[in-house]
């Protein structure tokens, strides 16, 4: 496996990892799941509150939401996999990002 190639599964662990922790965490304290209904209260201090969060946190609640559906809607194969293919590639650039500003902040090496 090459560096780069390590480097990218890394990236998507952490992203994955991360978005993991924020979710479990809004719901340890607030004792309702997150979701993209966060965005749904107009124009608040909350809604833009929401938006940081959820950018990192979309990747687990889009997985989370797919695998629901599949498990109570009984959703296709195909959207499965989309919805899978989308998670990914957002757990990995928002993995890249938090690895890249831990870098730069001189916390990684």
């Amino acid at each position: 496996m090459t560096p780069d190639a390590l480097n990218s599964v890394f990236a998507l662990a952490i992203g994955f990892a991360l978005a993991g922790a924020l979710t479990s965490g809004y719901q340890a304290i607030v004792h309702r799941p997150a979701g993209f209904g966060l965005l749904q209260d107009g124009i608040a201090p909350s809604t833009f509150a929401a938006v940081p969060f959820l950018v990192f946190a979309a990747p687990f609640i889009i997985m989370r939401n797919t695998l629901r559906g599949v498990q109570v809607e009984r959703r296709r194969f195909e959207f499965v996999m989309m919805a899978t293919v989308l998670a990914g590639f957002w757990s990995l650039m928002s993995g890249s990002f938090f690895l890249m500003t831990l870098h730069a902040a001189g916390l990684l090496a």
